[in-house]
């Protein structure tokens, strides 16, 4: 199943004061493991960057004033997350901003239908608790050390591997809490696409496992 990992940046955080768009950051998941697929991109927003967000991502209108607008890179962001479930922390924000976008370039907005929400799904699972993106990094143990300011691409990866610990706490018979069996698929994100881990046993090994079955059967239907 393909999924899109998103985040954006913007000039500040209201729609209904004018903010706009200044980053978007989508990687791709294939059954919960990121292809080498991504789509970033920074923007000319067409007004000022904000004062408070400035101090988040650090983007300044002289770095953004050559920058495409949101209307020339729509075609090719619209194809990226076309019938895909897309994973975003706060989607309300996210999601009102890009619709926001859309609706400026005469176009549909993205269907709330498709869109999950980790905040909701840690909320549900951690209630009560602090649950934003550094607190859930903070609670699976994964490095957010290059976060030292909000980036799009930087903050879906982290979100990718926030978002598969969350689905995995969901099973607890799924949850290896000395280490989660992912953290290596995913750690050079970005770098090398991704890797996989395979765990061989020896003939030897496989013999004794599945006298211990027959074992097992025999004590328990015989």
């Amino acid at each position: 199943m393909k999924e899109i990992v998103l985040d954006t940046e913007t000039t500040g955080l209201s729609v209904k004061e004018g903010h706009r768009v200044v980053e978007i950051g989508c990687i791709e998941l294939d059954n919960l493991i990121p292809t080498k697929k991504i789509f970033h991109c920074f923007l000319n927003p067409g007004r000022k960057v904000s004062e408070s967000a400035f101090k988040v991502h650090g983007y300044s209108d002289q770095f953004l004033s050559d920058k495409k607008s949101f209307n020339e890179i729509s075609k090719d962001f619209l194809e990226f997350i076309d019938k895909k479930k897309i994973i975003i922390h706060n989607a309300e924000f996210d999601i009102s901003h890009l619709n926001n976008e859309l609706k400026l370039i005469g176009k549909n907005g993205i269907n709330t239908e498709n869109v999950v929400d980790t905040l909701k799904l840690a909320r549900e699972k951690y209630p009560g608790s602090n649950i934003s993106l550094d607190a859930l990094c903070k609670r699976f143990r994964i490095d957010n050390s290059r976060r030292e300011k909000h980036n799009a691409l930087i903050d879906c990866e982290l979100l990718a591997k926030v978002y598969i610990n969350l689905l995995d706490q969901k099973e607890p018979s799924l949850n290896f809490s000395s280490q989660n069996i992912f953290d290596d698929s995913l750690k050079n994100i970005g770098k090398k696409g991704y890797s996989k881990k395979v765990i061989s046993i020896t003939k030897e090994e496989f013999k004794l496992h599945q006298s211990f079955i027959k074992n097992k059967m025999k004590k328990n239907y015989f």
